[in-house]
This record gives structure tokens, sequence and C-alpha cells, in this order.
């Protein structure tokens, strides 16, 4: 397995999301989910990615049981931030000191491990100042509850300031060939400050995987039926960008998803994707991306078939807690 670093951390060049095994697309399948974790840690993959609102709560229980007895095998990320009750219901960004070490020690204890190795937060509080959410996530670090501190979806000034106050190893955004919005300025203060980047998303929620052609092939109780880009013209639009993805997936005798994630991975040693799945054969898929060689102009091609802003639609319904 290929590796990349993320500050102080050595990581497989793929991860693994963990999300969708417990909520927005479709049915859980803890059995296959658990095998899917261990197939993942025997083909080399280290990164494993969950945050305590994906359930809520059950995602990071699912992966505790999963890495039982492997804990040395892997790198493990998880967030707060996005809280939520144990009904499901949305509570608020909160980034508040005392919830950071609250939701620290819930997640440890549901995880049931020591320290958590990377520890991001989900969405940035805009009540809080930064510097008290990251000054607070730094006395875990002091307190060996954890290795190394991420953000999640911040701007490139909110990452200035968090990064004075502590490290910061990682951000985690989305990042795609169909969400290209961090190259304007955020990966360019990613490496000035040499801080590791994590593409969630990779795949655009599975629509560079070339499975959805239609808002019939979304199911019932899928995040995505709420999802702008998915809906009506927006749909349309998107699934002529993915149409054109997948002739050249055809010509390096590949699939689009292997494609896209080739693409990312030569984006830089930087970037580290963490496609997500809870069935060993699509995870199998992934990891041949490693696989794909993609030439300059390859890479050029892509730009021209898929260029920052291309997409159709918001990432989000409600973009309102995006740091921007």
């Amino acid at each position: 397995m290929k590796t990349r670093t993320l500050g102080p951390l050595t990581v497989s060049a793929l991860g693994l999301g963990c999300m969708g095994m417990s909520e927005f697309y479709g049915q859980p399948d803890d059995a296959e989910s658990i095998a899917t974790i261990q197939a993942a840690l025997d083909a080399g993959v280290t990164l494993l990615d969950t945050a305590d609102m994906y359930g809520p709560f059950t995602n990071e229980r699912l992966v505790g049981r999963a890495i039982a007895g492997r804990r040395e095998e892997v790198v493990l990320a998880t967030k707060f931030g996005n809280q939520r009750r144990e009904d499901g219901s949305w509570v608020r960004v909160n980034g508040s000191p005392q919830y950071v070490r609250e939701a620290c020690d819930a997640s440890l204890q549901r995880l049931g491990v020591e320290t958590i190795d990377l520890y991001y937060q989900h969405r940035v509080d805009k009540t809080v100042p930064i510097e008290e959410t990251v000054g607070a996530m730094a006395e875990l670090v002091r307190a060996g509850k954890v290795r190394a501190l991420g953000l999640s979806e911040a701007s490139a000034d909110t990452i200035r300031r968090a990064h004075a106050v502590h490290p910061i190893a990682a951000l985690q955004s989305e990042y795609s060939l169909w969400e290209r919005e961090v190259e304007t300025t955020v990966l360019a203060t990613l490496r000035e400050l040499g801080i590791g980047f994590v593409a969630y998303s990779p795949l655009g929620r599975g629509m560079l995987s070339g499975a959805i052609k239609s808002e019939a092939d979304i199911p019932d109780g899928d995040y995505r039926k709420s999802s702008p880009r998915f809906q009506g013209e927006n749909l349309r639009r998107n699934l002529e960008l993915v149409t054109r993805v997948e002739r050249l997936a055809r010509e390096k005798r590949c699939t689009p998803a292997q494609l896209a994630l080739a693409w990312l991975l030569a984006q830089g040693e930087d970037v580290v994707p963490i496609p997500g799945t809870k069935r060993r054969d699509r995870l199998a898929q992934n990891l041949a991306a490693l696989d794909v060689s993609l030439t300059r102009s390859d890479l050029d091609q892509l730009d021209e078939l898929a260029p920052r802003g291309a997409t159709a639609g918001d990432r989000y319904a409600d973009m309102s807690t995006i740091d921007a």
C-alpha cells in the first residue's frame, strides 16, 4: 500500500470513509460493513474515517467493533461539532471548549480506544472563536487523548488562525472532479502551512461511479433525495459531466470511479481521498484506482471535461454551516 503523510501521521494513500455504513445512503448492513472494514485493513488501508454524528453515535461503535484486536493497524479519525441527539434530531454546530472535552471522551468510549489519532472539528462554530475551540483541542493532545488535530470545511483564514494556536495536521473537505472549490484558496494555504488534505466524497456522492442515471436510481430515505445536485435540471446537467468522464474511463480501461480517484491522487502527495463504501466488492474496485496511471495529457483532458464550477447546484440544501 502506498502511503502519504498528514502532519505527524503516516496513512494509506486511500482511506475508507465509514459514514454511509450507518446513515444517509440506504439501509445499514453492520455485518457487511464490519467485513468491509476488516478487508480494508487486510489490503493495507490504515486511515478509517468516522464521526460522532454518524448514526448518530452508532458509526463510532461499529468502527470500534470492527477494529477490536487490530488497533495498531489503524490511523483512526473521528470528528465532533455537529451536535445531535440520540433520536437523530439536530442541536447545533458546537465548538465550545466544554463540548470539545465532552465529545472527545464520549467518542473514546464508543470507539473503545484510549487515543484518537486524528480529531477533527466537523464544522466551524461561527459563534465561538476558532482559537478557543482549537485551544481546547490542543489540551486533548497534551492529555494524550488525541495525537493530531484536524478541521473540516474551514476557510483559508480560519485555517491560519487555528494553525497559529496548535499545528493542524489535516483539513477534510469535499473534493472531486465535480467539486473543485478548494482549489481557489484553500489548497494553496494548506501547502504553505504544511497541512495535509483529506478529500471526502471523492466520487461525488456516488455520481462519478456512473451508478446514478436518474432520480429514480436514488432510493427512498437516501440523503441525495434532498441534495440540489441530484434534482431536476441540475441532475440532467451533472449527468452530462459524468458522461464525459465515463468516455475517458473507457479509453483508459478503468471504471469512472477509478478514474476519478486516480485524478485526485494525482493532485498532490498531500491529498488523501477517503471513498466511502459498505461493500467489499466496491472497496476492491476503489483500491484498484491506485494502479491507474494518468499522463499529463489525461489530466489536462479531465481539466477540460470537468472544470472548476462545472457542476450545477449547491452541495447542500443548507450551505450555512460551511465556513467561507
